[in-house]
């Protein structure tokens, strides 16, 4: 279990420069790996994965302020002082905040599809997101993708068939492997979802 209570850390995670690589051992206060959930929405998965592995440090993207905030209010009122969440986009902290080869799992789990031709230049993975991503992780790290959008999931595997040091494994899911809230919803409405994970080599 954490060691310290909920009155005694912030989980939002301010950069005192956003020019600079992250220190993690600094921003968590403990050396631990690290695992990177891109666009964590309303951070239901993010809180049930912190919950299950204390012993790995958790960092979670997000833009929106609100969800920013209710995340973090969630962190600190159980106590995960493994959690930290960073209000910035995706792209710019997988290539400029992360360190190399720091990241032991990085998970994109249901980003917006952006389904218009139009707005696809606007879609999160994307061959520059993908590089940063393997720049920053570990060899042997995992790179977990989620949608239930299929015209993006194929767009996704053709981004990763192109993309360089990457070998796709089987994605079996334990029971009771946490969901994201959008996947709860999806699954009510008996929607599939579309998922791959990739290893870097």
């Amino acid at each position: 279990m954490p060691a310290e209570s909920s009155q005694t850390f912030c989980a939002e995670w301010k950069p005192e420069s956003i020019l600079e690589r992250a220190d993690w051992s600094r921003i968590f206060g403990r050396v631990a790996p690290v695992e990177i959930d891109y666009g964590c929405g309303e951070g239901a998965f993010l809180i049930a994965q912190a919950q299950k592995n204390p012993e790995r440090n958790f960092l979670a993207t997000e833009r929106l302020v609100g969800r920013v905030e209710k995340v973090c209010r969630a962190a600190e009122r159980l106590g995960l002082n493994h959690v930290r969440v960073l209000r910035m986009e995706n792209a710019y902290t997988a290539q400029f905040l992360v360190p190399p080869e720091s990241v032991a799992t990085v998970y994109v789990s249901f980003p917006d599809p952006w389904p218009k031709r139009a707005h696809q230049a606007r879609r999160l993975v994307q061959p520059e997101f993908i590089d940063s991503v393997r720049e920053g992780m570990q060899r042997g790290g995992e790179l977990r993708l989620k949608t239930d959008d299929l015209p993006y999931f194929q767009w996704m595997e053709k981004v990763m068939a192109s993309a360089k040091g990457w070998q796709r494994e089987e994605w079996v899911e334990d029971e009771g492997y946490p969901i994201t809230n959008f996947e709860t919803r999806f699954i009510a409405q008996g929607l599939p979802i579309h998922r791959s994970l990739y290893r870097k080599i």
